[in-house]
C-alpha cells in the first residue's frame, strides 16, 4: 500500500511540475508575442504592461514548482530531503517575493497613470 502511495505521489509531483513549467513557458511565449505586436505597431503595450503580464505567469509557475518540491518530500521524507526542501522553499519564496512586490508597484503606478489620463471621468465612476 505504501509503495502505491509513493508511486502515485511521484506521478502527481511530475504533473504539478509540468503544469508549473507550462505556465512559465506560456507566459514567456505570450510576453514575446505582445512585445512583437508592440514593435510592429499592431498593439500598444508598454514595457511595464509586458513585464506585468510575464510576472503574473512567472509567479504562478513558481508556486506550482514549489508545490512540486513539497510533494517530492511528502511521503516518508528523510532529514536530508527536508533540509533540501527548506532551502528550495526559501530560495523560491525569495525569488517570488521581490518580483511580486515589483509587480504590485508597477500595477499601482499603472493604475495611477490611468486615472491621471482619464481625468474627472474616472472620479465619477468611483462615487
Amino acid at each position: 500500500m505504501e509503495e502505491l502511495l509513493v508511486v502515485t505521489v511521484g506521478y502527481l509531483r511530475l504533473a504539478v511540475e509540468a503544469v508549473g513549467a507550462a505556465f512559465i513557458g506560456i507566459g514567456a511565449a505570450s510576453a514575446v508575442y505582445r512585445y512583437v505586436l508592440s514593435l510592429l505597431g499592431l498593439r500598444k503595450y508598454t514595457n511595464s504592461d509586458i513585464r506585468l503580464h510575464l510576472g503574473r505567469f512567472l509567479a504562478l509557475g513558481l508556486e506550482f514548482q514549489l508545490a512540486s518540491d513539497i510533494l517530492a518530500t511528502a511521503v516518508a521524507p528523510t532529514f536530508q530531503e527536508v533540509q533540501l526542501l527548506a532551502a528550495i522553499a526559501v530560495i523560491r519564496t525569495v525569488l517570488n517575493y521581490f518580483p511580486q512586490k515589483e509587480l504590485e508597484r508597477e500595477q499601482a503606478s499603472s493604475l495611477d497613470s490611468g486615472r491621471g489620463a482619464s481625468g474627472s471621468a474616472s472620479s465619477g465612476r468611483d462615487e
